[in-house]
């Protein structure tokens, strides 16, 4: 990894607010690096920088957001497509554990892509505060890959 990051940022309906809320926190850190979000959070991620910036009384950067399709519609199978082809550097999903959702196989998808290529994934505001205050954040990490070579070389019984 270099030291400029492409962060993911989703955020189920009820946890919106919450990841805004995170970001306006954090909006220094974040605008350093690329972010990838599905749906509105893009929109609601862009808004929050801006307006931090705003009451810094200091000039936006050119933010570097990548806006993937809602989840429903396809965004988490996006986001994952771009985690196995090794753009995406660490993941920030706050997810809401209390309501089912129509796409749980894709976010359950999701979540198993994001273990099999080892990335940092955070699923919650404190785990989320952890990986972003990380001195890893800024700088050049290569994450240890586990060899799946058995697996994609097995024999498979014939039809």
């Amino acid at each position: 990894m270099i030291t400029t990051k492409t962060i993911a940022l989703v955020a189920h309906d009820n946890r919106k607010q919450g990841l805004v809320e995170w970001v306006k926190w954090n909006y220094l850190g974040l605008s350093q690096h690329r972010l990838v979000c599905t749906g509105t959070t893009g929109r609601l991620v862009d808004e929050a920088i801006r307006a931090s910036y705003k009451e810094a009384d200091a000039d936006s950067p050119d933010l570097l957001i990548t806006r993937l399709k809602s989840g429903p519609l396809g965004g988490d199978q996006q986001l994952g497509a771009m985690i196995a082809e090794g753009r995406v550097d660490m993941i920030i999903f706050f997810w809401d554990p209390m309501e089912p959702h129509p796409h749980d196989v894709d976010v359950k998808a999701l979540l198993r892509i994001a273990v099999v290529y080892n990335l940092p994934i955070a699923c919650n505001r404190a785990s989320a505060d952890f990986l972003i205050s990380s001195p890893l954040l800024n700088s050049v990490y290569v994450p240890a890959m586990d060899d799946y070579s058995a697996y994609t070389q097995r024999a498979l019984p014939a039809d």
